[in-house]
């Protein structure tokens, strides 16, 4: 920055022909100016000024080296404020990372809204239900759903989601209606495979919290394909509403131990670092927050 800051007082002598004049107009002291200029001349080993008591004019170097300046310093005052606009405008590419069920059914209807609304961001969505490494694969933004978000990540709590027991009414008629948190650990139950508390269930009810054994007699990375299995029969699923609701909602599906609940979970919005932080990644957090309608207090790590 000293050389460009050099560059703009020795434009500034030609152009105004004199140190006094150049000093003036960049509020600086005519002994800062010269000492800039004579710097400026020693770092090139070369005389861009002739020097009289009368008048100040460029040499012929200096007057190529007075042609180059103004152009380099419009590209880089013309680079600065592009930069600066784009620091306050979101645009660019955004790449998302999504939970396969919840990208489909809660994400993806929202994507439309966002595009209009921020036309220069284009939209860049990856759904896996593993947990991918942000920094090491590019990602700007992961929404993830979970009781507690990685620690060395910034999480923002969108919302959260109910889980839901639930069988289809013909695997109940054959093996019977669950009455109590135990009778569990005798049924086939479905399970999800990135279940944070493994082989038990946590449910709290009347009696308080209680954790269940189960045995899955199947396991699955995605929820929808435990939803299809138990739709058709296969046994007893615990997995958010909004992968079951349609299926409750149509009688596929019916609430199994309705006076106990196992705990939501909360589903976040996680980005790598709080500072500096793009505009395209908050005006997607927030965009989300309003759709969603979260009570989201602002970003607070994990």
């Amino acid at each position: 920055m000293d050389t460009i800051d050099a560059m703009r007082v020795f434009v500034a002598v030609v152009e105004r022909n004199g140190f006094s004049a150049a000093a003036q107009a960049l509020d600086l002291s005519t002994a800062a100016v010269t000492r800039q200029v004579a710097a400026l001349e020693k770092r090139l080993s070369a005389r861009l000024l002739n020097r009289t008591t009368r008048r100040v004019s460029p040499t012929s170097i200096g007057a190529a080296y007075y042609q180059r300046c103004v152009q380099l310093l419009a590209e880089f005052d013309a680079l600065e404020a592009s930069v600066g606009a784009q620091a306050l405008q979101p645009s660019g590419r955004l790449r998302i990372n999504a939970p396969v069920s919840y990208g489909i059914a809660r994400l993806a209807p929202l994507l439309p809204g966002y595009a209009e609304r921020y036309p220069q961001v284009e939209l860049d969505l990856s759904l896996s239900d593993r947990q991918v490494d942000m920094v090491e694969e590019g990602f700007d933004l992961a929404i993830r759903i979970t009781r507690q978000p990685a620690p060395s990540l910034i999480a923002r709590r969108l919302a959260e989601a109910a889980i839901v027991l639930c069988a289809a009414p013909a695997y109940l008629a054959r093996h019977g209606t669950p009455a109590r948190p135990d009778d569990l650990s005798r049924h086939a139950c479905l399970a999800y495979s990135y279940w944070a508390g493994g082989d038990s269930w946590q449910l709290q009810g009347p009696q308080g919290e209680v954790s269940v054994p189960v045995a899955a007699r199947m396991r699955a990375n995605n929820g929808e394909v435990l939803r299809e299995a138990a739709i058709a029969g296969m046994g007893i699923i615990a997995q958010p509403d909004f992968i079951v609701a349609q299926a409750l909602a149509d009688g596929r599906l019916v609430p199994v131990l309705a006076d106990w609940r196992l705990p939501p979970v909360g589903i976040h919005a996680l980005y790598a670092s709080r500072s500096h932080l793009a505009p395209k990644v908050r005006s997607f957090i927030d965009y989300l927050v309003e759709r969603l309608g979260a009570d989201a207090a602002g970003p607070g790590s994990g």
